[in-house]
């Protein structure tokens, strides 16, 4: 039976204090023939541990395929200026500005769109899924997307590529999309005051 795959991610606004709050062990990545720290994963069940690093003593993809489950817990710094449920509520319910998205210097403000304001500028997004896309063709795998109608796009962003190279799932591009419609509605506010 093959094991389970999955990658999940939790976006906090500090990882350091959630992380103080869970008793967890730190995913180790044994690439390049050292093992070091993973960047963001941890595992909140038993796991090996190296008595010297304290870390899983497993590399997380190896300790995968043994059914083992890391989870990655990511800083999202624009989670900072949430108030609580109800403000993030109230932002992500309101149409962002969309146009500000092909604005040089607002992209380059936000969260995942920084330096990539050329493709929005040429594709214009104006919607939660046309930004989801706009974040997949940032990856290898779809970039030659770029450029063409939004219906081709939506025809091809979330197939899965043939020749390996890196795409983003959908999943985590609708994530993030919703991530950066929040920092854009976050921006406006402040910006407004």
């Amino acid at each position: 039976m093959k094991p389970v795959v999955t990658d999940i991610d939790i976006d906090v606004p500090d990882r350091d204090k959630v992380l103080a709050l869970f008793k967890h062990t730190v995913a180790s990545n044994h690439s390049g023939g050292k093992n070091r720290q993973h960047n963001t994963g941890v595992y909140f069940h038993n796991v090996p541990v190296d008595p010297m690093t304290g870390r899983c003593s497993i590399d997380y993809k190896e300790a995968e395929d043994m059914g083992y489950f890391k989870i990655d817990v990511l800083n999202v710094s624009i989670y900072k200026d949430v108030r609580d449920e109800a403000h993030m509520d109230q932002l992500l319910a309101r149409d962002p500005i969309w146009e500000l998205l092909a604005e040089e210097e607002f992209c380059d403000m936000l969260f995942h769109m920084r330096g990539h304001h050329s493709i929005c500028e040429q594709m214009k997004p104006s919607d939660l899924e046309q930004v989801a896309a706009v974040l997949a063709m940032i990856r290898p795998a779809k970039r030659h997307l770029i450029g063409k109608s939004w219906t081709e796009v939506m025809a091809n962003v979330w197939t899965t590529p043939t020749d390996g190279s890196y795409a983003f799932k959908r999943s985590h591009a609708f994530s993030y999309a919703l991530a950066v419609v929040l920092h854009m509605n976050i921006l406006t506010e402040q910006l407004m005051g």
